[in-house]
């Protein structure tokens, strides 16, 4: 795993800019660096040496010195893409995996991009053409962002490493936060900074004399195949997940496991055999998972290394962590992320992780709501979209919250597994006036794709291009980037997802249970304690340090100076609410704290 930066424009002492740019994002890669400069270009990396130890160092250039490549991530069918290269003439000069995707580019162009296996982001250099080519794997895994102007194109695996080069104008995008509000990240292609955009999942890009060309390459489709009986599916599924995870291990140095209390990353920590497991919970023995990663360790003969972690370390690191996640990112668990990562970086240099499972699978409770509330949606429309009307002033109360909810077509009210504060509400918080029109104009062309799938598979398609890229992926990345660990997501292989998009929905869903196929692949390796175990997501204990008067009084404080951005009185009220009870606003006060914080980092301190 690495990192990688690089600019193009007409400025001087480009080797010292691209040094600094570097040396902001050491933390990605601290084993080595490496660079390029031509009056034209800059291009710079850091390593975190994970395949061919020696050899592996970058830039890698093909045999005639005219095309060089820097690249983020892994490929895990290099082999077989590198004989089939060799037998058409090319030569390497390496054993890493990143070699491949120079000569792939040279025999193939972008069609190349389809025959990969792995997490990526790279860029390939033509010296003679000065054109830049570059593309992010198909699902996110890794990051790519690049700032754009007339007279300058930067890019790099994350946006703090702009903030080394001189000619970067660092300004707060403003208007990100109203969907952030709603999302509890940064979602689609713009950033909370100016002119910095992501380049998104299954997209490369080219750039030539200041002209930017982004295409896409790859998307999704989930599309049943009801000819397999529920055997046939479980023994497919069961192959798959084998060969994917026994190509995930594969590296040159030690791999191991994180381990929560979860089937994801049990299955993954018992089929992968790998020798140590890492955990963290809490001093709150409620939201620990702890006890049963020991228990599973033990079962399967495994180490783990465990971690609690106490309030006042959670909100120590709450700052320092935002500052690594680049963007602000409301999910409370990514603090936790941070930890495992930091506890696992100690003894390995590359953990396996369950992220994707459930967008795949259908392993959201959600997903569930279609089967066990079918007696509520044969009410006809008009009658619930009128009792929807009816409680609307009391719709956040339990109970009507239920009604409202079932009177929405799930176009209107699903935005992704997290939905934070409605339009109507982010207008009575904010100090100004919003200048976007409200999150569905987001959602809507993604809903428009799917008009024939069943509500399931609508909302995995919508978790998978919203929830999974703006969440759940960036947190990994970053959280075990900023630990300089190398972390790889099996069920999120290209041969894998080709496979369990096919899945109909009435093995996904079956018997009361989420992800139903899986867990029956997951039994026949599993005590049934872990494969039947319901999904609580990462749990922390937000909630109740919220009303605790110490946690309380320091975000209070941080609303207290919010003016810029919010109206303090309206804020606070939903901190003393929540104190006293009378409403759950505990992941509402979080997403407005956590862009505080990451503000402070950002634009106050920096």
């Amino acid at each position: 795993m690495c990192g990688i930066v690089g600019f193009v424009d007409n400025s001087k002492n480009k080797k010292k800019t691209i040094k600094q740019m570097a040396d902001l994002i050491k933390h990605r890669g601290p084993d080595s660096e490496g660079f390029y400069t031509n009056d034209k270009v800059a291009l710079g990396f850091r390593r975190l040496s994970i395949i061919d130890l020696e050899g592996g160092n970058q830039p890698i250039f093909n045999e005639d010195q005219t095309k060089l490549v820097f690249m983020n991530g892994e490929i895990y069918n290099y082999q077989l893409l590198k004989e089939d290269l060799l037998a058409k003439g090319h030569h390497f000069t390496t054993d890493s995996d990143t070699e491949v995707l120079l000569h792939g580019y040279e025999e193939y162009k972008e069609d190349f991009l389809l025959m990969l296996r792995g997490m990526f982001a790279f860029v390939i250099y033509d010296v003679v053409s000065n054109e830049l080519f570059g593309a992010r794997d198909f699902y996110g895994i890794k990051p790519f962002y690049y700032y754009l102007n007339k007279k300058q194109f930067i890019f790099g695996s994350e946006i703090k490493s702009f903030l080394g080069h001189p000619n970067f104008k660092k300004e707060l995008n403003r208007n990100m936060l109203e969907d952030y509000l709603t999302f509890q990240y940064s979602v689609g292609e713009e950033t909370f900074f100016k002119n910095v955009y992501k380049l998104q999942p299954g997209h490369y890009f080219k750039y030539k004399d200041h002209n930017l060309t982004i295409k896409k390459y790859y998307s999704i489709a989930f599309e049943p195949d009801n000819k397999k009986s529920e055997h046939q599916w479980q023994k497919t599924l069961k192959e798959i997940l084998n060969d994917s995870i026994k190509a995930h291990k594969h590296a040159d140095v030690e791999v191991g496991s994180f381990l929560s209390s979860g089937v994801d990353s049990s299955f993954i920590s018992t089929v992968a055999h790998v020798d140590k497991t890492f955990t963290v919970g809490w001093d709150n023995q409620k939201y620990s998972e702890i006890d049963y990663a020991k228990e599973l360790s033990q079962i399967i003969g495994v180490k783990n290394t465990n971690k609690k972690i106490s309030k006042k370390e959670y909100f120590d690191h709450f700052a320092h962590i935002q500052y690594y996640m680049d963007e602000p990112l409301a999910d409370p668990s990514a603090i936790a992320l941070y930890f495992v990562a930091n506890v696992a970086s100690k003894e390995v240099k590359v953990a396996l992780s369950g992220e994707g499972s459930d967008e795949i699978f259908g392993g959201y409770n959600i997903y569930h709501e279609p089967f066990s509330l079918s007696f509520y949606y044969k009410i006809p429309y008009p009658i619930r979209r009128l009792l929807g009307i009816l409680i609307y002033p009391l719709r956040h109360h339990r109970g009507f919250n239920f009604i409202y909810r079932r009177s929405l077509k799930l176009e209107e009210r699903y935005i992704g597994n997290a939905f934070m504060f409605e339009p109507s509400e982010t207008k009575q918080i904010l100090n100004y006036k919003p200048q976007k029109e409200n999150y569905k104009r987001l959602t809507k062309p993604y809903y428009n794709k799917v008009k024939a799938y069943d509500d399931v598979s609508k909302m995995q398609y919508i978790d998978f291009n919203f929830w999974l890229v703006g969440d759940i992926l960036l947190k990994a990345d970053k959280m075990s980037m900023a630990n300089s660990l190398e972390v790889r997501v099996p069920f999120l292989d290209r041969l894998l997802i080709d496979t369990a998009r096919k899945i109909p929905t009435k093995y996904k869903i079956k018997d009361g249970k989420t992800k139903y196929l899986f867990r029956e692949v997951a039994r026949e390796v599993l005590p049934q304690k872990w494969s039947d175990k319901k999904k609580l997501g990462f749990p922390v204990p937000i909630r109740e340090w919220l009303k605790e008067d110490d946690i309380y009084n320091l975000i209070k404080n941080k609303f207290l100076e919010s003016e810029e951005f919010f109206k303090p009185n309206k804020i606070i009220k939903l901190l003393d609410q929540h104190k006293k009870g009378k409403r759950d606003n505990s992941r509402k006060i979080w997403t407005i704290y956590s862009f505080l914080v990451w503000y402070e980092e950002y634009f106050i301190k920096r």
